[in-house]
């Protein structure tokens, strides 16, 4: 299925029934566009929400007021903490998440879908505060190609789409996982992709009791797994420090796969993996053809986006929010509620 950029819409006149009331003939943006309630880090292990200034849109950009963003255990963890190494874009203070659900409110270049929901991983609009990756905001402006109309049931659960789309990407580009390390949100969406592509369930190592539940594959702790003959082992579980295990549990010339961010440098003993002719594979950003992969599997019922959302909050008690997040293992994803952030602007 190919996702429907901007563009490509041929009818999306939906705005009467978004509840959209602004006027295509409308005067080009006012000043109340141009601002938003962001969260803001400073690397100090706190989220405030800041009003913030919005850079001016371009006639190819969308106005989006923001419905939910999604909290990243993984990346915007150490955005948070200021643990983050060195990285294109970093500095404080800064605005994180790429995982935004809202509605279009203006754009000059595309009036077609003012009104429409869309999915946008990310904005870099903000004067006084870096994009990184700058998706939890009440309103944001991103360039039309960046954006994709969704239509989802349960359209809340559209935030994972980055995550989906990233679990795709690290797939795509090898043999699918027989062994997954983590059974967060990311682990379960491997194993969740690997099985809609037909594949067998993988086994899942985790150590956390309250992440142990099974969805159609083994979840086991790692010191019941006496299999060395994994093929392709995939690590979203961020140590740093676990390659010389996982290289035991391989077969000669079998992949490692590393799915996750790490904020120390990964190493491992050279002998052992010399003597497996270890292969090792880094899974970087997605694109937008692993969206729309994902989005088909969506869309025929192949691959289910439910059950991974755990925990709700609004935007305004984001500091709260933040630290559950982190910290409580229970909380496999935490969604801002943007709803009540708009009128506050």
């Amino acid at each position: 299925m190919e996702a429907p950029s901007i563009d490509q819409r041929a009818d999306l006149s939906a705005r009467s029934s978004a509840g959209i009331a602004l006027g295509a003939d409308e005067e080009p943006f006012s000043e109340k566009y141009l601002a938003a309630n962001a969260i803001v880090f400073e690397g100090d292990q706190h989220a405030v929400v800041r009003r913030l200034d919005l850079q001016t849109p371009g006639p190819s950009e969308l106005v989006i007021d923001v419905e939910w963003s999604g909290i990243s255990t993984g990346t915007e963890k150490l955005l948070w903490s200021g643990a983050m190494p060195p990285f294109p874009g970093m500095g404080y203070p800064l605005v994180p998440g790429y995982e935004a659900v809202g509605r279009v409110v203006r754009s000059d270049g595309h009036k077609d879908i003012i009104g429409q929901r869309v999915f946008a991983p990310g904005a870099n609009c903000y004067k006084d505060a870096r994009g990184l990756f700058g998706a939890s905001a009440s309103r944001i402006v991103v360039p039309a190609e960046r954006a994709v109309v969704i239509d989802f049931e349960e359209p809340k659960e559209a935030v994972l789409l980055a995550l989906a789309a990233t679990a795709y990407h690290a797939i795509a580009g090898g043999a699918a996982p027989d062994l997954i390390i983590g059974h967060g949100v990311l682990g379960r969406l491997l194993a969740r992709i690997t099985m809609a592509l037909g594949e067998n369930p993988p086994n899942v190592w985790e150590i956390d009791p309250e992440r142990a539940d099974s969805d159609g594959y083994p979840v086991i702790e790692p010191e019941y797994d006496g299999r060395n003959d994994y093929g392709a082992i995939y690590d979203v579980s961020g140590d740093a420090t676990i390659l010389d295990e996982l290289i035991t549990h391989l077969r000669p010339r079998g992949e490692i796969v590393l799915a996750g961010f790490y904020a120390s440098r990964p190493s491992f003993a050279f002998p052992p993996a010399f003597m497996k002719e270890v292969r090792l594979r880094v899974a970087a950003e997605w694109t937008r053809d692993d969206l729309n992969a994902v989005l088909g599997l969506v869309k025929s019922g192949a691959l289910s986006l439910s059950g991974l959302i755990t925990h709700t909050s609004d935007a305004a008690h984001a500091e709260i929010a933040y630290a559950k997040a982190f910290e409580d293992s229970s909380c496999l994803k935490m969604v801002l509620d943007w709803g009540d952030a708009h009128d506050a602007v």
